[in-house]
């Protein structure tokens, strides 16, 4: 049981779902739902229905003013020159010797106004600090505002009912705003799995409830829950965590993300020159995909090592998928055994299990809406 604190932020829903929740975490100092009914029965029903997930955990980083275009170009090695204001960007954040700070996703809400959308990570420091020292015209806060995620093949048909036929022309990525009432918001085509969904991301709390209220009425007939990022779908899925799969150890090169660097475009970003010559030379080491053999696998609380005779690598999450009847696991590797099919052995609970390399994850795609 979670002890109540000051320092661990509720969010403006955490009373429509606390009765309901049979897991929790603390991410970005504010509790995150984990679990409603079973990580099983919770992936089935977001593979078929939709859910709603309170990810207000989600902070967004805001940044106003003249400077605040130039102060992005210095924050991530992604070209974010003339950001089109209609689409959000993935733009890994790195420090000086290209590790990763955080993996955001960019919205240009304004003219001048950007939200860095965050994952679990102190960003606001870090973009506090950076901004003071260069005296950059800008101001960084923290706004208030709490995403709502409509996530699972369903979620098209319950955005419609509430906000018409533009989600229909939703591409991914894409960011709009659309009316709630007298209320103004702005709607993402993102999410945390690759089910299809949106997000709503929700500034302050005078409408909050009511469109809770509004959604769940709505997706009666839609088999509605309320849900959560899930373990088993996100690494099925090759949905990367940061502080599980990549930390500030690791360059965006070795986790897959190098096509996010566009150094030759953007020279100016923190980290330029540790990520070019990463980039010339190439990693040591790279994240892959795992089919672990035998039992379930437990919860994957702490790396599991992997092994060629020596230690090669880690396995940094891991799950049983009943859809792929078997385990999958995320993990990086030393690239001479990265290959596809390779077979390495993986030490879980002192017992040594057969694993397969995959290049890529068991559902790649994302899923088409109903």
């Amino acid at each position: 049981m979670l002890t109540p604190t000051k320092r661990i932020r509720r969010t403006p829903f955490s009373l429509k779902i606390e009765s309901q929740v049979k897991g929790i975490t603390v991410y970005n100092h504010m509790i995150l739902p984990t679990i409603f009914k079973d990580a099983e029965e919770d992936c089935r029903h977001l593979k078929s229905e939709v859910q709603v997930w309170d990810v207000s955990v989600q902070r967004q980083v805001e940044i106003v003013g003249p400077d605040a275009a130039k102060l992005l170009e210095i924050l991530t090695p992604r070209n974010v020159k003339n950001m089109n204001p209609n689409k959000c960007l993935y733009a890994p954040m790195v420090n000086q010797n290209g590790g990763m700070i955080n993996d955001p996703v960019l919205l240009r809400v304004d003219e001048d106004r950007y939200w860095i959308s965050i994952a679990d990570s102190d960003v606001l420091l870090w973009v506090s600090g950076i901004a003071a020292a260069l005296k950059l015209d800008v101001k960084v806060t923290e706004p208030s505002v709490a995403p709502l995620a409509i996530q699972g093949p369903k979620s098209r048909i319950l955005m419609k009912r509430i906000f018409g036929n533009e989600m229909d022309y939703f591409s991914y990525f894409d960011l709009r705003k659309l009316k709630f009432g007298k209320h103004t918001l702005n709607i993402a085509r993102t999410g945390w799995s690759k089910q299809g969904g949106f997000e709503i991301y929700v500034e302050g709390t005078e409408y909050a409830d009511d469109l809770w209220e509004e959604l769940f009425s709505n997706g009666k007939d839609l088999n509605i829950r309320p849900g959560c990022p899930n373990q088993i779908e996100r690494i099925e899925s090759g949905l990367l965590s940061y502080g599980s799969d990549m930390t500030i150890a690791n360059s965006p090169f070795e986790c897959g993300l190098g096509r996010f660097c566009e150094i030759d475009a953007n020279s100016t970003c923190i980290g330029f020159e540790s990520l070019q010559s990463i980039a010339q030379t190439g990693p040591s080491k790279v994240l892959r995909y795992f089919d672990i053999k035998g039992d379930k696998v437990p919860f994957c609380h702490d790396h599991w090592p992997i092994f060629n005779d020596k230690k090669v690598g880690e396995v940094t999450s891991g799950v049983f998928s009943t859809e792929f009847n078997t385990n999958v696991a995320i993990g990086i590797v030393e690239v001479g055994y990265a290959i596809e099919g390779t077979k390495l052995q993986v030490l879980i609970d002192d017992k040594l299990r057969d694993a397969f390399v995959r290049e890529r994850p068991f559902n790649p795609k994302l899923k088409p809406f109903i």
